[in-house]
């Protein structure tokens, strides 16, 4: 791994073992891009010539000279096309012309202030200023290279150097110039209970993409954008991966000009959105990663789960396996007593499960969605004694307690609104436009985070919890706040994702024993940053096995099994009235961070003899299943079944789990090509007692059997035998 800088030529040179990134000061200004791809040992002038045109003797501003160059940084200053920084200067005008003032090249990598971003262990990083001479405006962009993802990070430091203040209107992360438009994009989007479906197009001149102005990365779209060759597949073929650690509201976008160049770039949604810089003051924007294959969309999602797993997640949880939980949602939603929740908890215990959460409904006078918010108290008609005593009485079991919260929120009902009606995002003299009947706590605020952190820490601590699911049930519309001057206040949007970061850091930092999973009504703020804090995020609210089949399937184009929670719930299922076989519910969750949503008391003594059954099999599992190389065999998204495996580091052990939808009469059997496996091991499956050459497998398949019945499952563990 290096980052290299020829003077004689003005390249920088970024590579790994297997990656480069390559571009060039043209006229020893403008940083042009050469190459993002496999690794190349030499950079030539034929390569330099062909994308950046001028030599540095030769080049000359005219007007132009930038509409057609890959540039690294466009503004709109003879590039006409969608720049990556836009500044409004004191006079009204938005020139901006960044010329090259200086780099620097590091071990590691910089905080990005604020902002949640990856580590730098294994890293180096290369930090060059731009500046526009008239303004006195600077631009640091900062490129980070590890020597075990084929990740590049990149991110923007837009610094006020001149003498008035200037406001910047649009500040992305990153932007690559692709020579042509032979590409497939793919972006997910949805809704709640069908995150992130899988939507693929070809590229074509104009602008196309996905974003989000909810005020979050929201169930609609994800903060992520796939360029994949055309004839690239799950594991050949060059792929491109765009994804961004923000959870607010953002832009992934492709624009093709009029000589067939391919713009992508990410960043910050530029719609509401404005920051204030007086001199000397800077804006940081969050970090993108972008991540190149050779070996398919496959290859792109290993090395994206590498660096969540090396490089994003932390604490005590971040490398282990996880406690199997019970939820009691769907089993009680809001009905609920202290006697019912320890009847529940002891049939849990019963089921070998390790961790029972009490979920939404117990501070307040919470008997619905309609009140209670902000009120962070115990509801002691629910809880007589208190949620100590319930914590206590669960831990006497031998199970651990986990609790449900929603910190950002607030409930008109409640005391902490009669207290403080300002303190919710509101326009003065405008409605206040309510979802789920709740409102959003201006977390841009200091005495309300101040005020939230406090009461969050004193009920986590008298709960004595385990586990804490961070909720999230509603979007951003009418942004304003009481607290902003109104030059200011379309800097409330990043100014509140700042919040949420700033309140999540401190109350997990003063909790380093607790796991913490995020949640947004489902998988509505499924994103990077949220997993720099809590390892785990829910899903999605929609626990139906075949659909939980694509959404899992999609989420893991960047995320690895170990973030996504999954839970095995009841049927019919709640979501879509589908019944599935208990083995294949199982069979899909335990790809994820594993659960169970239902009514344990309600079971027979034989189910929940099976899933104690179960239980052990996940945990014998979940290591590799966690933290072994992913790979997708069969797409939910093109047919009737889904297949997938996870195969750990030394090739010595392989799960393989296939689901097939709906039952087809006068079928065969069929033969499935397996990945990943040393070809020339010989694996044992550990259920049947089966062997397999590891050739065999991958070359010839190995037998799926007709199933009988609809959803149905059938699950592979396969060990090296010498």
């Amino acid at each position: 791994m290096s980052i290299l800088f020829d003077p004689s030529t003005s390249v920088f040179h970024l590579s790994n073992d297997r990656v480069s990134y390559i571009f060039r000061l043209a006229g020893g200004k403008y940083p042009m891009h050469v190459h993002w791809g496999r690794r190349v040992r030499k950079v030539t002038d034929r390569m330099i010539e062909r994308r950046t045109i001028w030599t540095e003797e030769t080049f000359s501003l005219n007007e132009t000279a930038f509409d057609f160059l890959p540039m690294e940084c466009p503004t709109f200053a003879g590039d006409l096309r969608e720049g990556m920084i836009h500044v409004i200067h004191e006079n009204g005008m938005s020139a901006l012309l960044l010329e090259y003032e200086s780099h620097r090249i590091m071990t590691g990598k910089p905080a990005l202030g604020a902002l949640p971003s990856a580590r730098g262990e294994g890293a180096e990083s290369l930090l060059l200023t731009l500046r526009d001479k008239v303004s006195g405006v600077a631009v640091e962009l900062c490129y980070t290279i590890y020597s075990d993802v084929d990740v590049i990070a990149r991110s923007a430091r837009i610094i006020n150097g001149g003498k008035t203040a200037v406001t910047v209107d649009k500040a992305l992360s990153a932007c690559v110039d692709f020579e042509g438009y032979d590409f497939n994009l793919t972006t997910l989007s949805g809704a709640w209970t069908r995150e992130r479906q899988m939507y693929t197009r070809p590229l074509v001149p104009g602008d196309q993409g996905t974003s989000s102005t909810r005020g979050a990365s929201s169930v609609q779209t994800s903060p992520f954008m796939m360029l994949a060759r055309k004839d690239a597949t799950e594991e050949r073929g060059e792929v491109y991966g765009f994804a961004l650690c923000y959870s607010g509201g953002f832009e992934a976008s492709v624009h093709v000009d009029q000589h067939f160049i391919s713009r992508a770039q990410i960043g910050i949604q530029p719609f509401n959105f404005s920051w204030q810089l007086q001199p000397g003051e800077d804006f940081q924007t969050p970090e993108a990663y972008l991540c190149y294959s050779c070996e398919g969309m496959g290859g792109m999602s290993r090395s994206f789960h590498a660096l969540v797993h090396n490089h994003i997640t932390t604490g005590k949880f971040a490398h282990s396996t996880r406690p199997i939980l019970c939820n009691n949602w769907e089993a009680t939603y809001f009905d609920f007593n202290e006697e019912k929740l320890l009847s529940l908890a002891l049939c849990a215990k019963e089921a070998d499960i390790d961790l029972f959460v009490l979920d939404d409904g117990w501070f307040g006078h919470r008997n619905g969605d309609n009140s209670s918010l902000g009120d962070w108290f115990d509801d002691l008609n629910k809880l007589p004694k208190g949620l100590r005593h319930l914590s206590d009485e669960i831990h006497a079991l031998g199970l651990k307690f986990g609790l449900w919260i929603e910190p950002e929120m607030i409930s008109v009902d409640s005391e902490l609104y009669r207290a403080h009606p300002d303190w919710c995002i509101h326009v003065p003299g405008y409605p206040r436009i309510e979802y789920r009947n709740q409102l959003v706590l201006d977390l841009s605020r200091d005495e309300v985070r101040d005020h939230i952190v406090d009461v969050i820490i004193a009920a986590l601590d008298r709960g004595n919890v385990d586990y804490v699911k961070w909720d999230m049930n509603r979007f951003i519309n009418m942004w304003g706040s009481a607290s902003l001057p109104a030059q200011r206040q379309q800097e409330l949007g990043h100014r509140y994702i700042l919040g949420v970061y700033d309140m999540m850091r401190r109350i997990t930092q003063a909790f380093p024993d607790v796991l913490f999973e995020s949640c947004a009504g489902g998988g509505g703020r499924f994103d990077l940053g949220m997993m720099c804090f809590m390892p785990q995020g829910w899903c999605t609210d929609d626990t139906d096995a075949w659909m939980r089949c694509k959404i899992q399937h999609s989420t893991s184009f960047v995320f690895p099994p170990s973030t996504m929670g999954a839970h095995v719930s009841a049927v019919p299922n709640h979501q879509t009235g589908r019944s599935t076989p208990l083995a294949t519910r199982a069979a899909v969750a335990m790809s994820g961070t594993y659960g169970y949503e239902f009514d344990l008391t309600n079971l027979p003594a034989e189910e929940i003899a099976e899933i104690r059954k179960l239980n052990k099999r996940v945990r014998q599992l979940q290591p590799l299943l966690f933290y072994g190389d992913y790979y997708r065999l069969v797409s939910p998204y093109e047919g009737n079944e889904a297949a997938w495996m996870t195969v750990s580091g030394d090739k010595r052990e392989a799960v393989v789990t296939h689901v097939c939808a709906q039952a087809v009469p006068n079928m065969k059997d069929k033969l499935m090509r397996l990945a990943g496996l040393d070809p020339n091991l010989t694996y044992r499956d550990e259920d049947t007692g089966m062997t397999y050459g590891g050739d065999e497998l991958m070359y010839y398949g190995i037998i799926i059997k007709k199933p009988w019945g609809d959803y149905m499952s059938q699950q592979f563990y396969l060990k090296a035998i010498d």
